[in-house]
């Protein structure tokens, strides 16, 4: 059927046939030009280019899979240095600029890459790096081609550089970009320009005095040039060396500049999905008109390599002979047993977000996005027929909807909070409830078997989740559960006569007391239990009950005598005529109902995702934590429905979800990536698992990239415009935003490329928690990838001695063995000047770097041949490498180790040390080992520089607030505080400009709460919380949207934006920081010598024992 399209749908349509129907070949979309003499560099299709400053077509000069981009030309116009994503990870390659193999330089696998910034006027390379920093930030090395060397610049912080003619002088961006997209942003990790002479011993800031964003620096004539947002969008500025005598030179209102290069008095640069020539002594400013002589390979019909790695949703048929899945957007039914594999739907760049069998099954219930919203259709589920559009009037995102038994209503839970219902015949719909708690983002409900009552979960201003029941007859809901419990999964038993559900009301804590080291405090594990409903008062007895002299177990009738054949085929023929049996009716009797409760006779647990057949229970147990832990480790569990030897048996371990058919005879299982359909009955199927096994080979489809592209593109825009917190928009008019922003799809030529037109569209918010995920970005082919490895110490490459010198060691904490260094473990006598002349017996001076021989051998034993520093006879020794990621953890644990030295020492341990990474589960351990043994003391220092944030911070605060009040004095021993384990000293928190999110809340709470003070620089400013892991889009990429905003009453929105200004500013400079100072570090402890010696606060001693005659 034709429908009227909606305003969005139709701006989409229009701006993408109008693209369709130009004529000339389809324009790219460029990033990353170098400009030399007449020459530009850039990126397009994750291949780096060529093209006269004229434009023109361009010529390919990489054609590898994986991403060339950041490309670099030589101060001689010979070498082009850029950063390529080659095995896996981002390394320094270098190639003739004329073309030919490239040669890569850096092995040091870092997650976030050596990427190439420039060249040094004596023709070295200039790339920043995490590879050589404890504290995880960016530094510059200059990297010679020819001979290999590294030098690591002389700052501890610094992204972006640029050396004046003579090299004496670098002008640099101190810090990386933070990780939102956000216009306008004001925050403490705003990027700014320094110089850093070679003559003088600190760096300079030279624009200090704006708050925004300065970058990407350029020298030419005296002169720096760079690109700033002072006048609210990025464009090109110049001044002098000192910072002085600002002028603006482009005017850029839509899109801003990006990635600015600097040659012999013009400046190329990335607007948009175009390249833009501004000449500085004429001041013209073009666009250069760019044609790509390509194939545009990644615009072909795209086959889903692991489909199952897509799989959003899944829905059993009536009689489980069918499952239908959602994947990567699209729809199909695939039998569980013999039969025809359907695509339901076929690439039509609208995404289907789920699937639920309707009726009798030969309909699905799908959410699409065809409208332009996210609209309930109905979908034969044969793959043959149209389509019907149910609803037409979605404001906001429809996230799931439950179809009733007989197929006449759909029960929908929408962003907005709102639970609705809506006739699948007629346009009537029905407003059920709205949740002021975001209940209904997971929505927990389920239809009675007559379809004409809905239960359905909603939490109450105390935070309990409370069963209703909704009548389809009287359009009314009742609570049915106390809000004093915790209840969910409300399951109706097929007659109808029982609505069962759990609760968590078994609360018994592990820990038994207060007493002992860390605090302990109670664990109220496997809580929850299964209870039952009686609808009906006439409903007495629950069938869980045990037999008694009142009602006795009733004898089972004898079997009848088997039957002839023909008697069997002559019962049978009306049974073929009959028509299939309705529900009978469910009766719910209000009045009383809260009194016909009873409790399931087995043990608690951590239950959930309960379902009834007429024979069983089923539901998911976890196999560790709480009953909200993670369930991938859950282990199915059945009860049958009898009175008496009443158990839970284990039907399949590792469920991670489960599914009844609609008439209770087959269930669904997911185990990792593998579904299987078993039958529904008490006892185990792991022997037979094999044989139920969905099989899924015929479950291989295409895409039209550019279609799933737009469809990503707006999906992106509708997920930002329902889950940021300001219906508002920060003021942005978001419609017009797409319109906007939707023109530059139309010139993605590969998905990095559109992750690239979504920061543009997400950043108008100018809010932090926005970011862009990447999704099917095209990287190495898997048989290339090789997995780095590390040492961890820090080399120099040292010809005269033969081999790569130990410089630095990280050795790690020793009071945990198992995270030392490889070269520090007991029986090793590593020692710094140590040459390592070789890696399994291949010499190291003869590759580029010593990880180049270490590569996939992390967790192996690899053979160094190591000559001694102070001379001495050779030694070979067998040591085990760590992947990058715990070489990475080394570094840091390094620097906290230092940092923890230098305050005992210089505090006498007087003052403890504790430094949180950020704000998850593993940073509350770190607390844990690192707060409780350092508590007795008289001051505390809270290092929360570079902390990444989380959610851990009402943890920490409510330690920190715990104050004594009583004391015990036993005869023998010293007193103890009552509060356990309380902090009695001075507090001090140290922040910086990359303390993020929770650990500006932690920061704020702190001072807020008056617990201490707070010292360092301006943090990061993201004070809009989100949740993690939504808003993905169809390919697995996701768009993040910050949701929740913080306030304090009577101060307004906090931290958002500027961040938190510590109560003393201190900064660390980069270049006094790269040779060991850290001014923050002494200035607090400093502040809590002054503030120890004021109020000391010693432990009180008892008062005189009383005489009692």
């Amino acid at each position: 059927m034709t429908l009227p399209l909606s305003p969005i749908r139709s701006l989409i349509t229009c701006l993408s046939f109008g693209c369709a129907l130009q004529a000339a070949p389809p324009a790219g979309y460029y990033r990353f030009p170098s400009l030399h003499a007449e020459t530009i560099v850039f990126t397009a299709e994750g291949d780096l280019w060529r093209v006269g400053v004229a434009g023109g077509t361009a010529q390919r000069l990489t054609t590898h899979p994986g991403t060339e981009q950041l490309p670099a030309i030589s101060p001689d116009g010979q070498s082009l240095a850029f950063t390529a994503h080659y095995e896996g990870q981002s390394e320094v390659c270098v190639m003739p600029l004329a073309g030919g193999p490239p040669t890569r330089l850096t092995y040091e696998g870092e997650a976030s890459g050596a990427l190439v910034r420039g060249w040094t006027p004596d023709g070295r390379i200039l790339y920043s790096t995490l590879h050589f920093a404890t504290l995880p930030n960016r530094q510059l090395v200059a990297l010679d081609p020819r001979t290999r060397a590294r030098t690591v610049v002389p700052l501890a912080q610094a992204d972006e550089g640029v050396y004046d003619d003579a090299g004496k002088i670098l002008f640099f961006t101190r810090l990386s970009a933070q990780s939102s997209h956000a216009k306008r942003y004001h925050g403490g990790t705003a990027q700014n320009l320094w110089r850093l002479d070679e003559s003088e011993t600190a760096a300079t800031p030279l624009t200090a005095a704006y708050a925004g964003t300065s970058r990407w620096p350029m020298w030419w004539q005296g002169r720096v040039f760079f690109a700033s947002d002072r006048d609210g969008t990025m464009n090109l500025w110049s001044m002098k060396p000192d910072g002085t005598d600002l002028r603006q030179l482009t005017k850029h209102t839509d899109f801003g500049v990006k990635n600015p290069s600097l040659h012999r008095g013009r400046i190329s640069y990335q607007n948009g999905a175009d390249l833009w020539l501004l000449d500085l002594a004429t001041t013209r400013n073009t666009i250069v008109p760019i044609t790509l002589a390509s194939d545009f390979d990644q615009l072909r019909e795209k086959w889903v390599a692991k489909p199952i790695d897509y799989v959003t949703h899944l829905a059993l048929s009536p009689t489980g002979d069918r499952v239908a899945l959602t994947v990567r957007g699209e729809v199909f039914v695939a039998p569980t047993g013999q039969g025809r594999f359907a695509a339901i739907t076929r690439g039509s760049g609208v995404r289907y977000r789920e699937a639920n069998f309707v009726g009798d099954g030969k309909s699905l219930l799908v959410l699409s996005d065809e409208s332009g919203e996210v609209e309930f259709w109905r979908a034969p589920a044969n793959g043959v027929g149209p389509r019907e559009q149910i609803t037409k009037d979605a404001a906001v995102l429809r996230l799931r909807g439950l179809p009733s038994p007989d197929g006449s209503w759909v029960a929908s839970a929408e962003r907005d909070q709102e639970l609705w219902l809506f006739n699948t015949k007629t346009a009537e719909k029905r407003r059920l409830a709205e949740s002021a708690k975001r209940s209904f983002d997971a929505p927990d409900f389920a239809w009675s078997p007559d379809s004409q009552w809905l239960a359905f979960v909603n939490s109450g201003d105390n935070d309990y989740s409370v069963i209703w029941l909704y009548s389809v007859a009287t359009d009314k809901a009742v609570a049915v559960t106390s809000p004093r419990t915790e209840s969910s999964s409300p399951a109706w038993s097929p007659d109808g006569k029982w609505l069962y559900f759990l609760s968590e009301r078994a609360l018994q804590s592990v820990v038994p007391a207060p007493w002992g080291l860390r605090q302990p405090e109670p664990f109220l594990d496997r809580p929850v239990k299964i209870y039952q409903l009686a609808l009906s008062a006439d409903t007495k007895r629950s069938p869980f009950q045990p037999d008694d002299e009142l009602a006795p177990e009733k004898k089972k009738e004898p079997a009848a005598a088997a039957k002839k054949d023909s008697e069997k085929e002559k019962d049978a023929e009306p049974a073929a005529k009959s028509t299939e049996k309705k529900p009978a009716p469910v009766v719910v009797q209000l009045d009383g109902l809260v009194t016909r409760l009873w409790e399931v006779p087995v043990a608690a647990g951590n239950y959930s995702r309960l379902t009834v057949n007429d024979k069983s229970l089923f539901l998911r147990d976890a196999s560790r934590g709480a009953a909200g832990g993670p369930e991938s480790g859950s282990r199915l569990l059945a009860v049958e429905i009898k009175n008496k030897d009443i158990e839970t048996v284990t039907v399949a371990d590792g469920v991670s979800s489960h599914l009844l058919s609609g008439d209770g005879k087959k269930m669904l299982l997911r185990r990792a990536n593998d579904l299987f359909v078993i039958d529904a009955v008490p006892k185990s199927a792991t022997s037979s698992l094999d044989k139920a096994k969905v099989n899924l080979a015929a479950l291989k489809f295409s895409f039209d990239p550019r279609e799933s592209w737009r469809q990503m593109f707006t999906d992106a825009w509708r997920l930002h415009r329902d889950y940021f917190y300001d219906p508002g928009m920060h003021g942005v008019d978001w419609k017009a935003n797409l319109a906007k922003h939707l023109p530059l799809v139309a010139r993605v030529t590969d998905r990095a490329e559109l992750n690239d037109a979504l920061a543009y569209m997400m950043s108008e918010t100018a809010a932090l928690h926005t970011g862009v995920m990447p999704g099917d970005v095209r990287g190495a082919p898997e048989d290339e990838v090789a997995a780095p490895a590390s040492l961890g110490a820090r080399l120099v490459r040292d010809q005269a001695a033969g081999g790569w010198r130990l410089e630095q060691i990280y050795a790690g904490d020793p009071d945990y063995p198992d995270k030392l260094s490889p070269l520090v473990r007991p029986g090793l006598r590593f020692a710094v000047g140590d040459i390592i002349e070789s890696i399994n017996g291949t010499a190291t001076l003869s590759v580029p770097a010593p990880e180049s021989l270490l590569r996939n051998q992390a967790g192996r034993q690899v053979l160094l041949h190591v000559k001694p520093a102070g001379g001495g006879e050779a030694f070979d020794a067998i040591v085990t490498p760590l992947n990058t990621a715990d070489a990475a953890s080394l570094r840091y644990t390094d620097w906290e180790q230092a940092c923890r030295q230098r305050v005992d020492e210089a505090a006498a341990s007087q003052i403890g040390y504790v430094h949180l990474r950020a704000m998850g589960t593993n940073d509350y351990a770190q607390w844990a080992r690192e707060f409780y043994p350092v508590a007795n003391r008289a001051g505390l220092i809270l290092d929360l520089r570079n902390n990444r944030g989380g959610n851990i911070d009402s943890w920490i605060l409510s330690r920190l607030m715990r104050k004594p009040w009583m004391w015990w004095a036993p005869r023998f021993g010293g007193v103890n505080a009552n509060m356990q384990s309380t902090f009695r000293g001075h507090l001090v928190v140290l922040v910086n400009e990359w303390t993020a999110s929770d650990g500006e809340a932690m920061a704020n709470g702190v001072r807020h709460l008056g617990l201490g003070a707070v010292l360092g620089t301006r943090t990061w400013g993201g004070g809009i919380w989100l949740r993690s892991g939504i808003n993905a889009l169809a390919d697995r990429g996701y768009i993040t949207a910050a949701e929740n905003g913080s306030f304090i009453p009577g101060e307004g929105w906090t931290v958002e934006g500027p961040g938190i200004a510590p109560d003393v500013i201190v900064d660390n400079n980069p270049a006094a920081t790269f040779r060991g100072t850290d001014a923050q570090l002494d200035a607090a402890v400093a502040k809590l010598k002054e503030l120890i010696a004021k109020d000391p606060r010693p432990v009180p001693k008892p008062p005189p024992y009383p005489v009692k005659p």
